[in-house]
């Protein structure tokens, strides 16, 4: 296979991914959105619920960015683009996947309580959603073993990638008069330097955005739950992220000393126990407490401990093997 059949083999599975990412938003939003269809739901409640909501709002952010970057397919660094957005859809595929599992395991823990034409029609959406992701799959699977065959697939780690999505984002924007000013080599540095705040900062006004509307469409007053639902969802935005970057090179990243990494790891593992002990937290709760988790501080205390523990857990776990840890990591050297 030729590279130009490889980039043609890659647009297709990108398309087809992207094809896919719509048909289970426009699902996921109408068994979420809806009260009366909501409300015939098997995943309607935690833990289910956490993966669901999730993934409603990550794949179709992972969907949108896949599909800007089709504007500029054409432009250098087509090598590195294909195998960074075909590895975005690897990662977006299998968040939806991991979210369908999740709900034939609600539907086999639950389906007896269920019943009706609204639960026939999520299991029967259920049901062609899978069907249609299976093969988007493989198609993945077999674009890994090709090139790991064909002895073409080199290090996917940062010092292999010289150019990046940010790069991709600074030569769409330089299209558009009012952002051409704006977005230059020195813009796209600024934020490689400082990834780290530029993904907490987007964190933040993602969970802020998100938290607003659960508050005003749930009609939440307690500021204390408001406060928590916050930092939960910063959180999971956080940990998306970083993993989201260190899975596709978004953002390549300067040199970073060992103890660097370390924080960073040990801040991804924390907030993805803060998801897990939200999810699980009726089940968590027996083990540390009595009677029912109805109080919010015991609620922060529990799913966030457990994110704090998890991370200090993580750090003294991976600060030993600092002294025999290879040269500092990188992201790449990326071009604007």
């Amino acid at each position: 296979m030729t590279t130009a059949d490889d980039e043609r083999a890659s647009t297709a599975t990108i398309r087809a991914g992207l094809g896919m990412a719509g048909v289970f938003e426009a699902w996921t939003v109408l068994a979420t959105q809806d009260k009366t269809v909501r409300a015939a739901s098997p995943w309607q409640d935690d833990p289910y619920d956490v993966v669901v909501s999730l993934t409603q709002f990550t794949v179709p952010v992972l969907a949108l960015v896949i599909a800007l970057r089709l504007l500029v397919w054409q432009a250098p660094g087509g090598a590195d683009r294909a195998r960074q957005t075909v590895r975005a859809v690897a990662a977006m595929i299998t968040l939806v996947g991991l979210t369908l599992a999740t709900e034939w395991a609600a539907v086999l823990a639950k389906s007896p309580s269920f019943s009706g034409i609204w639960t026939s029609v999520l299991i029967g959406g259920l049901a062609a959603n899978s069907v249609l992701t299976a093969p988007v799959a493989v198609s993945l699977m077999r674009r890994r073993r090709w090139r790991g065959r064909a002895g073409e697939r080199r290090d996917d780690r940062w010092p292999g990638w010289r150019h990046d999505w940010l790069g991709d984002a600074v030569h769409l924007c330089r299209r558009i008069p009012v952002l051409r000013r704006l977005a230059g080599p020195d813009a796209a540095d600024w934020v490689r330097r400082r990834a780290m705040t530029v993904f907490l900062v987007l964190s933040v006004l993602a969970a802020a955005a998100v938290t607003g509307a659960q508050a005003v469409g749930e009609r939440l007053t307690d500021p204390l739950l408001i406060a928590w639902m916050l930092i939960v969802e910063t959180t999971s935005d956080l940990a998306f992220c970083l993993i989201g970057n260190a899975v596709a090179g978004f953002v390549a990243r300067p040199p970073r000393t060992g103890s660097r990494r370390i924080a960073e790891a040990s801040v991804v593992a924390g907030c993805v126990a803060i998801g897990a002990a939200t999810a699980f937290r009726d089940t968590l709760w027996p083990l540390f407490g009595t009677g029912a988790l109805t109080s919010v501080p015991d609620l922060a205390a529990l799913t966030l401990g457990a994110g704090l523990t998890t991370s200090v857990v993580t750090a003294a776990l991976l600060l030993p093997r600092t002294s025999s840890a290879p040269p500092p990591d990188h992201d790449g050297a990326a071009t604007a």
